[in-house]
């Protein structure tokens, strides 16, 4: 009685599992086919095609900002960055052949040569900044304010240098400066739109054609000077014509050039009187007294970034007209360079 009883429960029960399983297979059915007719209204419809999902087009509710400039490039035409061209005169690779001369630096160590070590650096770089700036900064600033005057700073300047050796290295860098603004800074910045390269006071107000124009007209005295003696210029020296004479000294060029292409006055000074730091730390640095790690340290050191503040403030006002050497020892120096039985640089 007691097997047929246990047979009957565990038939009773393996039917009552069947049931369940049944019912379960039902409503499995029942749930499938109501999610199929009633999609749910926040789910995307299906379909067959990956990109098709992948690429559905936004809410028309919700439109898409549009972009605040569709070409990034395009105000590089329109609006000319001044900056871009302060960094292309500040850069060691403007090919103004400075890299030849050392500013007196060489005949300042072997002069002060001693048993022990040569003359120290660091006290030949205050004193050839404080020259440069009251010598040459002056004339820098009078052509950037008023570029017109170009050909009367020049001569102006070209009076003012007594050291033969220093007027040929100015002239040097200067008929490069020239050479380089007709060639590649002339061409590049007039496809580039107008800059207060010009005479007037606004931001990109006045057309810079005048300064061209003034370029131009020195660039033609100076092939006139240079030349031979014949032509115009010599039917003018025979009826008795006085011809003006340019030398192209570096200093007034650079403030013209600087003002053509956009530069401030102040901008243009300190690439100027910081260009001079770069290139006595260059020839030092060529010369054995120290090496590239450390004139860079000088460069970037504050004790640098203030001379070169300090030299531009003290002759900000200074006419050209009081422009004079304030260290004669470095015209001497600089003069007695050609007599140094072996050297490297050109002064």
């Amino acid at each position: 009685m007691k097997d047929a009883a246990g047979e009957e429960s565990q038939e009773d029960l393996q039917n009552e599992i069947a049931e369940l399983e049944d019912r379960l297979r039902r409503v499995k059915e029942r749930l499938k086919s109501t999610s199929t007719s009633r999609p749910s209204p926040t789910t995307a419809p299906t379909t067959n095609n990956p990109q098709q999902t992948a690429r559905a087009p936004p809410s028309p509710s919700l439109p898409l900002p549009p972009h605040p400039n569709p070409n990034p490039h395009s105000h590089i035409a329109a609006a000319p960055n001044p900056h871009h061209y302060l960094l292309l005169l500040s850069d060691s690779a403007l090919p103004l052949g400075s890299f030849a001369f050392s500013s007196g630096l060489e005949s300042y160590r072997e002069h002060g040569r001693t048993a022990r070590s040569p003359a120290p650096f660091a006290s030949f770089l205050p004193l050839s900044v404080s020259s440069l700036a009251a010598t040459s900064l002056p004339f820098a600033l009078a052509a950037h304010r008023d570029p017109r005057r170009l050909p009367e700073l020049d001569d102006a300047l070209d009076a003012a240098t007594p050291c033969a050796v220093a007027r040929r290295a100015s002239v040097a860098q200067g008929r490069a400066l020239l050479g380089v603004w007709e060639k590649s800074f002339a061409p590049a910045s007039a496809a580039g739109g107008r800059r207060d390269g010009g005479f007037g006071s606004g931001v990109g107000t006045a057309d810079d054609g005048e300064l061209r124009e003034v370029l131009k007209e020195f660039s033609a005295l100076l092939r006139s000077g240079s030349g031979s003696g014949s032509g115009a210029a010599a039917a003018e020296e025979e009826e008795g014509i006085p011809q003006q004479q340019v030398s192209a000294h570096f200093a007034p060029l650079f403030g013209a050039v600087a003002r053509a292409l956009g530069l401030t006055a102040r901008q243009a000074a300190y690439v100027f009187v910081l260009g001079h730091v770069r290139n006595l730390t260059s020839a030092a640095m060529r010369a054995g007294v120290f090496g590239p790690f450390q004139a860079q340290k000088i460069l970037a050191g504050a004790g640098a970034q203030r001379l070169v503040a300090a030299a531009i403030d003290r002759e900000w006002d200074t006419p050209f007209e009081d422009a004079g050497q304030t260290a004669p020892v470095l015209d001497l120096w600089i003069g007695r360079h050609e007599i140094l039985y072996s050297k490297i640089f050109n002064s």
